[in-house]
This record gives structure tokens, C-alpha cells and sequence, in this order.
């Protein structure tokens, strides 16, 4: 590695494969254990949390030390060490082919950017029931990266994750472990295929709702088949639309339009609902229920294995670690493990009754919704021109699409899709990220 390599790396920051240290302990055997428990990963030693070099002179008894940790695990680690430049050291890890590993007895696993300790039963039942290779982390050979890799959808992810422009696409793939012998892992798919359904027909996300308190009539249905991170946005945004609202004031300020539920319940409620869910199930979708009374959102497979519904909020296990890593760098995931409390205390200071959680062949939380109150009132969708709505949809669809391609997709003028797009822009609906070659459209609302 060459220190152009570890610039690049140290602006990526922490993650689900990536550790800093300012100084060797003993206790580094823990990340080891838990990269090989993973999909592999790199230790540097001389480097703050913050990605700030403090320098750290290694001898080569400490490099015998560190070699002996990684054979004294539970089986022996394969990693490689060696120095980047005078002051920073570098462990790289490599993904464990006998999964679990432990160190000293004891199991770890990573979750974002953290380590965390697991019981015994607990890593084991995860790998036997899970598999010892995970969906997310899976190489997918049929993916063919120069055809189906979506390059707008790679800006908009190295974006929001504060990772450089400039830099060489698959030497940052590699760094985030989604490329490994020119092969892709299905999170990749998940986040940047162009078509997801051609590989994973069951990565879909289904919005409903229905009249009164149960399924017997639908009023309205969405289907939404883009990237993950596209139908989260595009949930949020029906979600948005379709529930009630009320005005708050405080303190003489401007008022504040407030959802009925508390937008951040929504927001975790769906993200967990993406990444946790089997993807190995292929006969159900995530599905985003709007009733009289309450919400459900439910995602195929339950609980992870390993995990018990005592554990549930205390301990946190993903079932697409590598996923989850990946969405924790875009700032969506706050402190691993914190978001059942943090949804819990947010219902209860909007007055609202507790999430509940059922577990079983899904898992679905249950958002109920307060009584209809005068200061309340229904969010109905907004009525907006149809070339209008037509815009809004296709570029929620592909949000690299071209004003050219919109001009064909709707059978109109570039000029009068000109005019629309800049009314949108005007009304704070559409905003342009990035330069008219290579950026996208996000829908604000």
C-alpha cells in the first residue's frame, strides 16, 4: 500500500472493514477475530479514530506478537503486516474459510463500525442457521461490473459517505469489501446494480393502503424495484404523503409541520426493514402497511439467529453486516445497537404508545396511530399537474435520468421539461447534486 492508498483510506474513514488505532495493545485481537468473522479487513496502528496520524513506531517483536495472536486464534487467522511509511503500521485480515473464529474463548463480530463481543451459542447458532457465508457478503459472479454497475448511483452513494470523487472506482469498491477477485458481493448489487430485479427479484419494496383496520380493501398500492437506498427514500416519501400532519409552534417561532408519527420512528422502522431482512427468502417483499389505526412494516426472516426476542434491543446482530456497514458510512445508521431505544423514547415523547414487535417467519413492528384530533388533519396526496407527477416518478425511478431522457420517457419537449424541472426547483420539490454528466436528480419534499 502507498500512502496516495492510505489518504484514500483515512478520508473513508471507520467501517465494517476498516479499524484505527493510535497504539498497540494486546486487545487488537479482537478486531482480528471479529475482520475474520467478516469479510476481511485492515487494522492501522498510528491513526486516531478521527483519521488524524499520530505515528506509531512498530519493532519486530511486536510484529511476532501480532502474528501470534492471529495463530492462537480459534483457528489460526490468515493476516498480513507490514508498514505503509515510518509512523503508520498496517494489519490487513483476511475473510475467515472456517467460520466461527475466536480469540482467548471468545467470540466477535463486527456491526458498523464497532466490535462487539457474542456468546458462544450465540456466533454459533448464527453461522449454522445463517450460513457461514452471508447473503450481503456473498461474490456474485453472474454480475458483469462494466455493463450493470450504475455509475449515477455510485456518485450519489461516495457522496453521501464522504468519500472522494476522484478517486479510482474499484480501488474504492475493494476498500469497502465489495470487490474481491474482480467479482462483486451482492450488497453491491443491492446498492449500485442498474437493473436489481434481473438478479434479485425479491429485493423490492411494496407501499399499501388500506381502508379501516384491516386488508379487505385497498385504496392505493406502490411497488418500488430501484437500489435500496432509493426505496428507502421512496418510502419515506409515501409514508410522508399518505399520514397526518399537525402545525406546533414553540417559544414565538415559525410553525413546524409534525407528522403524526414521529418522522425518525419512520426512518428506522423502514431502514431496519432493508437491511435485516433474508434475501435468501424469495416469495415476500418489505412491506410498508398504512391502516385506520396504525403501521405496519414487517421484512421477511424475523429475528437473526443467534438472537432471542430477550436480547431484542440489548444485543444487535445483523443478518447483512456488510450491508449495514455500508448505509452506516452514509450518516443513516446512528450508534449501533441504540435504534429500538431511541424509537422507543421518540413514540413516548409524541404521546404515543410503544412500538410493538412481533417475531416469526417476518418481523414486523406495529406503529399505532394516535385518535383523529382536531389539531390533526389528513395529509392527503398532493394534486399536482400530471406532467408534473409524471417527472417526480421518473426520476424517482433513475435519478441520473437525463432532462433528453425525460424528454422521450413522457413524450415532450426539452423545453417544456425545462420549464417543469425549473418549477420544481423553485418550489424546493427537485434538487440537482452533482454536475449535469455524472450527477442526479433527489426528490425534497
Amino acid at each position: 500500500m502507498n500512502k496516495n492508498e492510505l489518504e484514500l483510506l483515512l478520508s473513508q474513514g471507520e467501517g465494517y472493514n476498516l479499524e484505527f488505532k493510535e497504539n498497540f495493545s494486546k486487545n487488537i485481537g479482537r478486531e482480528i477475530c471479529a475482520f475474520a468473522n467478516a469479510a476481511g479487513g485492515k487494522i492501522i496502528i498510528g491513526i486516531s479514530d478521527k483519521g488524524q496520524k499520530r505515528g506509531f513506531k512498530v519493532s519486530n517483536r511486536m510484529k511476532s506478537e501480532i502474528q501470534d495472536i492471529a495463530r492462537k486464534s480459534e483457528p489460526p487467522i490468515k493476516i498480513d503486516i507490514g508498514n505503509v511509511d515510518t509512523d503508520v503500521f498496517i494489519i490487513n485480515v483476511f475473510e475467515g474459510e472456517d467460520k466461527p473464529y475466536s480469540y482467548g474463548g471468545k467470540f466477535f463480530i463486527r456491526e458498523g463500525a464497532n466490535t462487539q463481543q457474542l456468546a458462544r451459542e450465540e456466533i454459533r447458532t448464527f453461522f449454522q442457521k445463517e450460513g457461514r457465508v452471508l447473503f450481503d457478503e456473498m461474490l456474485n459472479k453472474d454480475f458483469n461490473i462494466k455493463k450493470d454497475f450504475d455509475n449515477a448511483k455510485y456518485s450519489k452513494y461516495v457522496a453521501k459517505a464522504g468519500i472522494s470523487r476522484v478517486a479510482d472506482k474499484n480501488i474504492v469498491l475493494g476498500n469497502l469489501g465489495l470487490l474481491k477477485d474482480e467479482c462483486i458481493r451482492n450488497a453491491g448489487i443491492l446498492l449500485f446494480a442498474k437493473n436489481i430485479k434481473k438478479y434479485f427479484i425479491n429485493a423490492t419494496l411494496t407501499c399499501c393502503i388500506f381502508q379501516g383496520k384491516s386488508k379487505a380493501e385497498i385504496l392505493d398500492r406502490k411497488e418500488y424495484d430501484s437500489d435500496i437506498y432509493s426505496n428507502y427514500e421512496s418510502a419515506i416519501l409515501y409514508l410522508q404523503k399518505n399520514l397526518k400532519t399537525r402545525y406546533v409552534i414553540k417559544d414565538a417561532g415559525p410553525r413546524k409541520e409534525v407528522l403524526e408519527i414521529p418522522e425518525d420512528v419512520l426512518r428506522e422502522t423502514v431502514l431496519n426493514a432493508i437491511l435485516h431482512r433474508d434475501y435468501f427468502e424469495k416469495g415476500a417483499c418489505i412491506m410498508v402497511e398504512i391502516y385506520s389505526d396504525r403501521i405496519e412494516i414487517s421484512n421477511p426472516g424475523g429475528l437473526a439467529a443467534g438472537l432471542n426476542p430477550g436480547d431484542f434491543g440489548k444485543k444487535s446482530l445483523s443478518r447483512n453486516p456488510l450491508l449495514f456497514g455500508l448505509v452506516h458510512r452514509m450518516g443513516l445508521v446512528e450508534k449501533v445497537g441504540s435504534g429500538i431505544e431511541r424509537m422507543r423514547l421518540a413514540m413516548g415523547n409524541a404521546g404515543l404508545k410503544e412500538p410493538k414487535f412481533e417475531f416469526g417467519t417476518f418481523f414486523t413492528v406495529i406503529l399505532k396511530r394516535p385518535a383523529w384530533e382536531k389539531d390533526f388533519t389528513r395529509k392527503t396526496p398532493r394534486k399536482r399537474p400530471e406532467n408534473t407527477q409524471k417527472i417526480i416518478d421518473a426520476v424517482l425511478e433513475k435519478p441520473a435520468i437525463t432532462r433528453k431522457e425525460l424528454a422521450q420517457k413522457l413524450g415532450l419537449s426539452q423545453d417544456s421539461i425545462k420549464h417543469h424541472i425549473l418549477i420544481l426547483k423553485r418550489k424546493g420539490i427537485l434538487k440537482r447534486i452533482g454536475p449535469d454528466k455524472g450527477g442526479y436528480w433527489e426528490i425534497k419534499e
